[in-house]
């Protein structure tokens, strides 16, 4: 109990401070490992189911996510990560697993954006920035590039933090093959 105290008073502290909550305080608040996923229900766009408007946690359940938030539509890093899971979406879909990307960006960018890098995944539209925060992936004002990868009950069984864009695709499906087996 005196260690949770301390950490309430140096939160409130180094907000008094600095004006904003610490760094710590958002590690404790972070995604763990073995807990369920936070709950998300956004706008998107998916090119191959263009009449659906809302995406939920909910519409995955029973298969793997691979969640990855990322900072901004038509940015070099970020086309080359989404353009990386778009290379490898067969091999995905072959291992009943969905890919979803969450950005700050609208609805209509992220049609733009699927269009235009020939995107065959969902991309949602985090504009209050609410999931990107329950994820522990927002850095005013956009989305930190994170990815969390969730099996088919709901749970995060592993987790990627400040990805680097290039080969970070292949890294998850290797990842994703391993904890397939220990969930088998």
């Amino acid at each position: 109990m005196k260690r949770r105290q301390f950490i309430k008073s140096f939160v409130l502290f180094s907000t008094i401070l600095i004006g904003k909550p610490s760094r710590l305080f958002a590690s404790i608040n972070s995604v763990r490992l073995g807990q369920k996923a936070p709950f998300f229900l956004l706008n998107g766009f998916n090119k191959n189911n263009p009449n659906k408007k809302e995406w939920s946690l909910d519409d995955f359940s029973g298969e793997w996510l691979i969640l990855y938030f990322y900072p901004k539509d038509f940015s070099s890093g970020c086309t080359l990560q989404a353009k990386g899971f778009q290379d490898n979406l067969s091999k995905f879909k072959r291992l009943t697993t969905s890919i979803v990307g969450i950005s700050a960006d609208s609805k209509e960018e992220h049609e733009s954006f699927c269009s235009s890098a020939k995107l065959g995944y969902t991309l949602l539209s985090d504009t209050t920035a609410e999931i990107s925060k329950s994820y522990d992936s927002w850095l005013d004002p956009y989305s930190k590039r994170n990815t969390f990868m969730i099996n088919p009950k709901g749970i995060v069984v592993y987790k990627w933090i400040g990805v680097r864009p290039i080969g970070h695709a292949q890294e998850v499906l290797e990842e994703l093959i391993k904890q397939q087996r220990i969930y088998a």
